[in-house]
This record gives structure tokens, C-alpha cells and sequence, in this order.
């Protein structure tokens, strides 16, 4: 069919290995919900509602993969950038996987309704 390009899926430890060696750009989709609570060190965060006015800022110099929770929210961004470039990726899984293989990421506590965090409830760093 004209103008629809098939997406990689990639393995969240492919991902992580390329995007820790500086081989390509990881794009994280999710909400700034999601993002606060926990995130990959260092990742590039456009939330998927944004992603389309925003899709310039990412640097054309590697590969892109994009990720969400799931791989749902990051295959949709990945069909939005393909439109305009060919070396895009989905992340299999998405940030579930990610976590599930025990691969580096940051968990941020969240402020309560009282804007102070909450702490102490068993995440780890």
C-alpha cells in the first residue's frame, strides 16, 4: 500500500544497548504521568499528543526508537515518523518490557495531593 512503511519492532535490550552506546535517539511517548513516575536515563520525552508539531526536534543523525508503555502509543509515533524518515523503530513492549528485562531506568516519586512526595513505598532507583 502507497505511503505505509513497515515499522521495526525491537527488543528493549537492542534498544537499550544502542541508545547507551550513543547509536540511536530513544523517544519516550507517554504521558507527563507516565514520564514522572519512572524513565529511561537520559531519553528524549514528546509525549504522543505533541509529537506531531514536535517531530523536527529530533536529531536526524541516528536511528529513532520510540517507546510508551506498552508498544501501542510508540508504534503510532513511529508511523507518524516515518512519514518523514526511514530509520524509526518501535520498542517491543514498551516500557513494561523495559522493566520486566531489568534494564536502566529512574523512578521519580510522585507529590500527593499536598504536593509533597511520596516516599519510602518500595521502587527502586
Amino acid at each position: 500500500m502507497f505511503g505505509s512503511k513497515r515499522i521495526e519492532k525491537v527488543k528493549p535490550g537492542t534498544v537499550s544497548d544502542r541508545f547507551f552506546m550513543g547509536q540511536l535517539t530513544l523517544v519516550d511517548v507517554r504521558t507527563n504521568r507516565e514520564y514522572g513516575q519512572v524513565r529511561v536515563p537520559g531519553v528524549m520525552h514528546i509525549p504522543l499528543t505533541e509529537l506531531k508539531g514536535r517531530l523536527d526536534e529530533i536529531p536526524p543523525d541516528h536511528p529513532v526508537a520510540f517507546l510508551c508503555r506498552s508498544g501501542h502509543r510508540s508504534s503510532i509515533a513511529a508511523h507518524m515518523a516515518a512519514r518523514h524518515r526511514d530509520d524509526v523503530m518501535n520498542v517491543e513492549g514498551g516500557m513494561s518490557a523495559w522493566l520486566s528485562a531489568d534494564l536502566p531506568a529512574a523512578r521519580c516519586p510522585m507529590p500527593d495531593e499536598h504536593g509533597t512526595s511520596n516516599h519510602g513505598h518500595g521502587h527502586r532507583a
